[in-house]
């Protein structure tokens, strides 16, 4: 709108003309709204409100009498507030850039009256004491101008070619260089141990890799040796076994054939000799009989007698046959077939004992009487063979 004006958020809108402003200031200050303004009958002015910087390089004297060059930066602007506005504006309002050439002026000026009052240690080691005593010395006069100071940063101290500072120094770097060399050993030391400890590490690791691709490959050998031994083993196992079988077989055979020969050589002649001995009984037997019917010359009764007999003959052939090895091999009918030859055997005997005697009879009768005078008694020796 024609007439109408509104100054910046870091702006002060000045009126002047018509009424004068607060206070008797001879104009009106208007922030953060605008205001109608008469054309022609008013003037209006604008005053930066935004945040300023000076820079100050002072060569100040210390309380020991040692020059030094401070380099410092002021961080400042107008107030806000309408009375510090005022007194900035009636200061400034004409040639605003000399805010900046005045406070660094004022500051310069502080500056040289602080450090006078201070050692070099002082201003070096607590510069932070430095700056708020300047601020405090300052506030004052910069609020007589309308300004305000938002901070003061000491940016170096020099001591140009006095050396003062660096040897002020060289005891604190000596100390830092011992404990940079302190510090560096320390870190060597614990770099070499702990290179020494990572080395014995991979030495520990690579024994323990070592002793298990040992033991592995060991395992390896043995399950392959047992692969290798388990096809003579198991042909040993069998060729074993066969063995085993072939002996048991053959010590059957050594039986079966003792048996064999038992049957074939030993019964048989247990037999005959039991035959044998059979036929010497009944040959002494018929002897004997001989010799009693000789005596008593009574034929019915040497064949009752030997009738009589005929039971013991046959029960001695018996018992020849007890302990021999007879096999049976058609059961009942075979026992019978045996006993009937027993007793076919004993009339066989009978029979020959019965021809013999008469056959001994008629010799006896013949040579009695030469019998007697050799005094044989009658009695003769004979064999009998059966077949």
């Amino acid at each position: 709108m024609f007439g109408y004006r509104v100054p910046s958020p870091d702006q002060a809108m000045l009126i002047s003309g018509g009424r004068r402003g607060q206070g008797g200031a001879p104009f009106r200050v208007v922030t953060g709204h605008g205001k109608f303004v008469l054309p022609v009958f008013r003037k209006v002015r604008f005053l930066t409100l935004a945040m300023c910087e000076s820079e100050v390089a002072e060569k100040c004297v210390t309380r020991q009498g040692i020059a030094l060059t401070v380099r410092a930066v002021i961080a400042f602007k107008v107030g806000n507030d309408t009375e510090s506005i005022v007194n900035a504006g009636q200061r400034f309002l004409s040639d605003q850039d000399q805010m900046a050439i005045l406070t660094g002026r004022i500051f310069a000026g502080h500056l040289r009256s602080i450090i006078g009052s201070m050692t070099v240690e002082e201003i070096v080691t607590e510069r932070q004491k430095l700056a708020t005593e300047v601020l405090e010395t300052s506030k004052t006069e910069m609020a007589k101008i309308g300004l305000i100071v938002d901070s003061l940063q000491i940016q170096s101290i020099d001591d140009g070619d006095t050396g003062y500072i660096e040897a002020m120094s060289a005891p604190h770097k000596a100390a830092i260089q011992r404990q940079a060399q302190i510090a560096q050993a320390q870190a060597t030391q614990a770099s070499v141990e702990a290179q020494q400890e990572a080395t014995r590490n991979q030495a520990e690791y690579s024994r323990q890799t070592a002793v298990v691709q040992a033991e592995y490959s060991a395992e390896v050998d043995r399950a392959q040796a047992r692969a290798a031994q388990a096809g003579p083993l198991a042909q040993a196992h069998a060729q074993q076994e066969v063995l085993a079988a072939q002996t048991e077989l053959a010590e059957r055979r050594a039986q079966l054939r003792q048996q064999e020969l038992v049957a074939e050589v030993v019964k048989p002649a247990e037999a005959e000799a039991e035959r044998i001995k059979l036929l010497a009984t009944a040959e002494a037997e018929r002897m004997k009989i001989q010799a009693e019917a000789a005596a008593s010359h009574d034929r019915v009764a040497l064949d009752r007698m030997l009738i009589d007999q005929l039971p013991q003959i046959v029960k001695e052939a018996s018992a020849g046959l007890a302990n021999a090895n007879v096999n049976v091999l058609n059961g009942t009918d075979g026992l019978g077939e045996i006993a009937a030859g027993l007793v076919g055997q004993g009339l066989t005997i009978l029979d020959s004992v019965r021809r013999n005697l008469g056959t001994q009879s008629s010799s006896d009768t013949a040579g009695g009487a030469s019998g007697s005078a050799n005094g044989n008694g009658g009695a003769h020796s004979g064999r009998v063979e059966i077949e």
